[in-house]
């Protein structure tokens, strides 16, 4: 199978989310003081090293599939759906917030592309599903003592 236009474009939307993603937790993980500042930090670099591990599944199926991922430095800048990180030291519950927002923002990325990417290669929506469980699960983690930052039910 060789990918569509639109496949490699939904599939190089998650590739850039992912890899902003594993770039600012990383630079969280840096940052971050204050209360409960070993268990975040320790987090921060679950999630960082689970981004990037994603970020190679999908850049792998997209080679599968003949598609030519871009992980370069400024089209990851020019095209992530995840604002800046902020600059200097933040506190836990500002490092809680902005990586729970980036996760949040992740997610609706891949959601976003789900059903296309579902219609025209049900393998690769799998590897999608897989980054859902792992983004979701990290969200859960992250904001779990910060019910305030939780989405209301459904």
């Amino acid at each position: 199978m060789k990918a569509s236009p639109e496949l490699s474009h939904h599939l190089q939307a998650v590739l850039v989310d992912l890899i902003a993603l594993s770039l600012q937790g990383n630079e969280a993980h840096w940052t971050v003081v204050g209360p409960n500042f070993r268990d975040l930090h320790l987090l921060l670099d679950e999630i960082t090293m689970s981004a990037r591990l994603l970020a190679d599944k999908v850049a792998e199926r997209m080679r599968a599939l003949g598609a030519e991922p871009d992980g370069r430095s400024g089209t990851v800048a020019e095209s992530t759906t995840l604002a800046e990180f902020p600059p200097g030291l933040l506190t836990t519950d500002l490092v809680v917030k902005t990586i729970g927002d980036r996760l949040r923002s992740s997610t609706a990325t891949v959601r976003a592309v789900h059903d296309p990417v579902d219609t025209e290669d049900p393998t690769t929506a799998d590897l999608l599903h897989e980054i859902l469980e792992a983004l979701e699960q990290f969200h859960w983690l992250l904001t779990a003592e910060h019910p305030e930052l939780r989405p209301s039910p459904v």
